[in-house]
């Protein structure tokens, strides 16, 4: 099978699963995402193995669960022995491009340890995922009373310069603040001014100015064959849009938040603590989660409009038939649906995961349009992309946890079946920690689900435990219910296994290990033989050593 030339990854950061037209959203119409799933697969049992930026990137990135790779939460770097997406796909010829975000941060230590020099071509390499090409710009450049978040100023701030929008810090003063009606200007962090329009104006908006980045990178790059991941900072907050996305939706009739009363009552001790989070407290109210979503979700028709542009791009370079897309989120946002903002926890909005996957080849013409419901996550996007670039994944599965989706787009006889999937959070940074009383590397909780049972294992604490076929909404925690025992003891043996069988040995390879198989027995150890007749002769030393 010819491989594919081009990769167009595309990560919306925070956008839920159910904010698109194509998962069903009758608010928000989007249209141009809805156009891939129509060329592709849309999978609707996607999840992420991460509930935080961070965490769910370095799993997307390296194709691990999060317990392997290490970098467990948004700052905390993996290994420097890492494979990453880059080192994959570099061999075989795709120039691997960083255009937005990816919210990892290097293994300093292990740098120092080594004797790499940051700024070192090999420094460059390990700095941020393998991503050396490009433009990272995390879209979080706020200050606080110990300074800046982002110590390297993003080129976003110098193009918005160049437009005459100056200031010390014009991500913060323009893109991400408003004005008033008397004249102050207000920061887009605070909830209140969702309302307002952002001071810029839309054609130099984060999502416009990335977009105007992708487009001009791909023609710059002419016959060469890329990947190019296009890791949008949007919907994500600062919560504030631009004109007239602010206002798009300010009419909307949207759903009430999915919550009940009875939630609140003798609630799991990580869940209670989760809602009492000042995020949480602010979406619980009706009200302000009104005032908010508007402007999320006129976020979520930007960016849409803006794939647009870039589909459109495509088409008119006539890259369209040789370029893999793969549209998906790092996860979702509670926006409060169970009585919480944010994410980390694991019910459905924040863990499940848009995810559409276009192969332009003619052996993906029998699925086109198709949806498929296979339990599949971001650990599986690194291995399609490998296999559909002409790599072969057999050499990689001792570094591989996931799977490639190629047998589902091209409807083979035999796809991958999980009798589970697994996502994990560390909540060793937040106040959650501290307020349960929970030394910061206990923090931990582990989900394995298996399409209808949800368990959520936390150390030092009850299980948690939904049956999304009797209670799709999870609104009732069977975690303490003795009737659910059996349920809850099967998916923690599973959880088990699991993690005993991680992939913790990547340094060797599959072939190193059949080679290996009796080796040290040819190599003249040989235990428990009683005499030299007893020994297979493959294995008898030579006696020309002169013992016999």
């Amino acid at each position: 099978m010819k491989a594919v030339k081009n990769t167009l990854f595309i990560m919306i950061d925070q956008l839920r699963w159910d904010a698109l037209s194509c998962y069903g959203n009758t608010v928000v119409d989007t249209p141009n995402i809805d156009r891939l799933a129509k060329r592709g697969v849309r999978f609707n049992n996607a999840y992420t193995q991460g509930t935080s930026c961070g965490n769910s990137r370095a799993s997307f990135y390296t194709g691990l669960h999060m317990r392997s790779h290490g970098a467990t939460w948004n700052d905390w770097p993996f290994s420097l022995s890492e494979w990453t997406l880059a080192d994959y796909l570099k061999p075989l010829n795709q120039r691997v491009i960083l255009l937005g975000k990816t919210h990892m941060k290097p293994d300093m230590d292990g740098m120092d340890r080594l004797g790499i020099e940051p700024g070192s071509d090999l420094g460059q390499r390990l700095y941020n995922a393998g991503f050396t090409e490009g433009e990272h710009d995390d879209g979080l450049h706020p200050e606080g009373p110990m300074g800046k978040y982002s110590k390297q100023e993003p080129r976003y701030n110098a193009y918005l310069r160049e437009h005459g929008f100056d200031g010390d810090n014009p991500w913060l003063e323009w893109a991400n603040a408003a004005e008033t009606d008397n004249g102050d200007i207000v920061s887009g962090f605070y909830l209140e001014h969702a309302h307002r329009p952002a001071r810029i104006p839309k054609e130099h908006s984060e999502t416009a100015y990335l977009t105007n980045r992708i487009i001009d990178t791909i023609d710059e790059l002419g016959d060469d064959a890329w990947c190019l991941h296009a890791s949008y900072i949007k919907p994500h907050w600062p919560c504030i849009a631009p004109d007239p996305y602010h206002s798009l939706y300010r009419n909307a009739d949207f759903s009430p938040a999915v919550k009940s009363e009875a939630e609140r009552q003798s609630p799991h001790p990580i869940y209670q603590a989760f809602m009492q989070l000042g995020v949480s407290q602010t979406f619980s109210d009706e009200e302000k989660r009104a005032h908010v979503l508007p402007a999320y979700f006129g976020l979520v028709k930007e960016v849409d409009d803006h794939v647009g542009r870039l589909l459109d791009h495509l088409d008119a370079k006539g890259l369209t038939d040789n370029t893999l897309i793969v549209l998906t989120a790092d996860h979702g946002d509670y926006l409060g649906d169970h009585w919480l903002g944010e994410k980390d926890l694991f019910h459905q909005p924040s863990v499940k995961l848009p995810l559409i996957v276009v192969d332009p080849r003619p052996e993906a013409n029998v699925t086109r349009g198709q949806q498929c419901d296979a339990l599949v996550g971001a650990i599986d996007v690194l291995p399609t992309l490998i296999e559909c670039a002409g790599g072969e994944i057999t050499r990689h599965e001792h570094r591989l946890e996931g799977h490639s989706l190629l047998p589902f787009l091209h409807q083979a006889t035999s796809p991958f079946e999980r009798d589970f999937i697994v996502a994990e959070d560390d909540y060793g940074r937040l106040p959650v920690a501290t307020q349960l009383g929970v030394d910061a590397l206990a923090a931990r909780m582990t989900m394995a689900f298996n399409g209808r049972h949800k368990l959520v294992h936390c150390p030092g604490f009850p299980d948690m435990l939904f049956d999304l076929h009797n209670d799709p909404d999870e609104l009732v925690d069977l975690g303490r219910d003795p009737g659910y025992e059996n349920v809850r003891r099967a998916l923690r043996d599973q959880l088990l296994d699991w993690s005993a069988t991680l992939h913790n040995r990547r340094a060797v390879s599959r072939e190193m290990e059949q080679n290996a198989n009796g080796l040290s027995r040819r190599q003249g150890i040989l235990i428990g033989f009683w005499d030299r007749e007893s020994v297979p002769d493959a294995m008898k030393p030579p006696l020309s050593i002169g013992v016999k």
